[in-house]
């Protein structure tokens, strides 16, 4: 499992003109799974993102987590993480899992981010996707599962 984190101080996503998630101050999420991922991932990447201390306290340091400062989740599924650029001019997308079980640990993914009392919005898995945010920073972190 592999997360683009992006610290936001807002975002939404769009798909075919219409908005269908949308967040103030947060996190975007890019979400991509692989073949071998499995619910322990799924569980340490969410219990990690939540947790970390990547938003700036009284003296501007990067202290508090997102759960310090009650932020949302805008989480966006994103294969293409998975892509392999070493060989040729195209990407090799073997590495990203099959739709459906992406889709499944996806799911379960944003489940257990809105268990730790989250607000998660979400796109659309597997539809085309315009993604618009503002950068807090730019704090922009890559996080993989152990």
């Amino acid at each position: 499992m592999r997360v683009v984190i992006q610290r936001s101080k807002q975002a939404s996503v769009q798909v075919n003109g219409e908005i269908v998630g949308k967040i103030e101050k947060g996190l975007v999420l890019l979400v991509g799974i692989t073949h071998s991922d499995t619910i322990e991932d799924v569980n340490y990447i969410a219990e990690r993102i939540v947790n970390l201390r990547i938003f700036e306290d009284e003296e501007d340091k990067m202290n508090l987590s997102l759960l310090d400062v009650g932020g949302a989740i805008l989480s966006i599924s994103q294969f293409t993480l998975y892509g392999d650029c070493r060989k040729g001019r195209r990407p090799n997308f073997m590495e990203a899992a099959k739709p459906e079980y992406a889709n499944e640990l996806y799911e379960k993914f944003n489940e257990r981010l809105k268990s730790k009392g989250v607000q998660v919005e979400t796109g659309i898995f597997g539809a085309m996707m315009d993604v618009s945010l503002i950068n807090d920073g730019p704090v922009t972190i890559i996080l993989e599962g152990k």
